[in-house]
């Protein structure tokens, strides 16, 4: 199974920009899609962006295109979530996953088979 750590979250201003990354152990090639979800307060778990593992094809959700940038690195097993240009709207608690082996996609909750800890990002006005 893949075990999952997220750091990198944080408190900053409105425009600013911050890095999260996920270290992922447990063979985490058996898996074909890497991404990140958020949660804030309340509500439910959202899909923020994927990358597939073997052609680094990615996806995002409306909301970050444009401002956040999924990679994976090609020496370790991390992936990580750049973002750019914050909102107070991106506040929220915001996980790693890794998709379930035999699905052709991540973008829900439901292709999702194994989550990270989750950190916390803060974004004020």
């Amino acid at each position: 199974q893949v075990r999952l750590v997220e750091f990198g979250g944080g408190l900053v201003q409105a425009g600013g920009s911050l890095r999260l990354s996920c270290g992922a152990s447990g063979r985490p090639f058996s898996r074909s899609y890497m991404g990140w979800f958020r949660q804030a307060p309340g509500k439910e778990r959202e899909f923020v962006t994927s990358i597939n593992w073997s052609d680094f094809s990615t996806d995002y959700a409306d909301s970050v295109k444009g401002r956040f940038t999924i990679s994976r690195d090609n020496a370790k097993n991390w992936v990580y979530l750049q973002m750019n240009s914050l909102k107070p709207e991106d506040t929220a608690v915001y996980y790693c996953a890794a998709g379930s082996q035999w699905v052709v996609g991540l973008n829900t909750v439901n292709e999702v088979s194994d989550w990270g800890q989750g950190t916390q990002v803060t974004v004020s006005s």
